[in-house]
């Protein structure tokens, strides 16, 4: 259940802020300027050669590009990717791909495994809060038991932090992301309080579970009611399990103040190539959805604003 008010959490002392974090159940900057994502995700990890799509989708209007990572993925390329979102004044989502589907998906690795891969990537990350944001394992669930969703996260987090990373947390929920169990939404409250720096964010993704208005704004709902942060992490606009109400997405994103990141800039397989926001990694020939994303009347030109901190210092330090 959830409750309109939440005493015990407004009134805990939290610990310093650093960079990007949430407060008043919203995610802020440092300089307490709120922060409101809306970009796309880039599948650095299986395209590493289309570096371009940085600069191309800032030049759409991005403030955010969610990059996939996978184990492979080592400290010296991350560092390359955390430069190219500063130099292109975006706010880098790092998505570690590896945990996808657990428990259903063959070879998807644990949150623990996940958080074994952040910690050991702390000296790249550290100092980089005001730009990076760790997603700290994609879908880590399938649609088998999600039982352990809460505990898996509450301790994949705390080795995060006791590895010294202060960082702003996504957190994916369970089944492929959708939560339609509602585990993650009714576990979040007791997830982002077990955090030593109060410094999660709920991503849920809306594909053809959310193919109606009032799922989408039921989703929505239960977390403003809640005063807990959430953000769309991945959308598309149909997908294999149903259409997607991705026009109310936006919209009710747009009304409330909740970041979204669309699922994605080029370069799908396996029968999901309509996910593609432009063909052929070229932001001069954009899909029919990725025109509906990028210039829809509550799309990314629309409505994304540049982190304040590109102004307030230069890009890389």
């Amino acid at each position: 259940m959830f409750a309109a008010e939440h005493p015990s959490r407004s009134s805990r002392p939290l610990p310093p802020s650093t960079g990007l974090h949430v407060s008043g159940g919203t995610v802020v900057e440092g300089n307490g300027s709120r922060f409101v994502m809306r970009g796309v995700s880039h599948s650095y990890a299986w395209h590493k050669d289309q570096n371009q799509a940085f600069a191309d989708v800032k030049r759409l209007g991005a403030n955010t590009v969610r990059v996939v990572l996978t184990n492979g993925t080592g400290a010296g390329e991350v560092a390359d990717v955390i430069a190219r979102c500063r130099t292109n004044r975006l706010i880098c989502v790092l998505e570690y791909h590896d945990t996808t589907g657990h428990g259903e998906q063959r070879d998807a690795v644990t949150l623990d495994a996940a958080a074994d891969y952040w910690t050991g990537l702390r000296d790249v990350l550290a100092g980089q809060e005001d730009y990076v944001v760790v997603n700290l394992g994609n879908e880590p669930y399938g649609n088998g038991d999600t039982s352990g969703w809460a505990g898996a996260t509450k301790a994949a987090v705390r080795k995060l932090r006791d590895a010294g990373l202060r960082h702003l947390i996504m957190v994916d929920g369970p089944n492929w992301g959708q939560d339609w169990s509602g585990v993650m939404r009714g576990n979040a409250a007791s997830v982002l309080d077990s955090d030593p720096r109060h410094n999660v964010v709920f991503s849920v993704h809306m594909y053809g579970v959310y193919g109606t208005a009032s799922k989408v704004t039921d989703y929505f709902d239960a977390f403003r009611d809640a005063g807990l942060p959430l953000v769309v992490g991945e959308f598309g606009w149909k997908h294999t399990d149903g259409d997607v109400d991705e026009d109310t997405i936006m919209r009710e994103a747009r009304s409330r103040g909740i970041g979204y990141l669309g699922w994605s800039w080029s370069g799908n397989s396996g029968g999901v190539e309509y996910l593609d926001l432009a063909t052929g990694f070229d932001p001069d020939r954009l899909t029919e959805w990725g025109r509906q994303l990028f210039d829809g009347p509550d799309g990314i030109r629309a409505t994304s604003k540049e982190a304040t901190v590109y102004r307030d210092r230069p890009a890389v330090a």
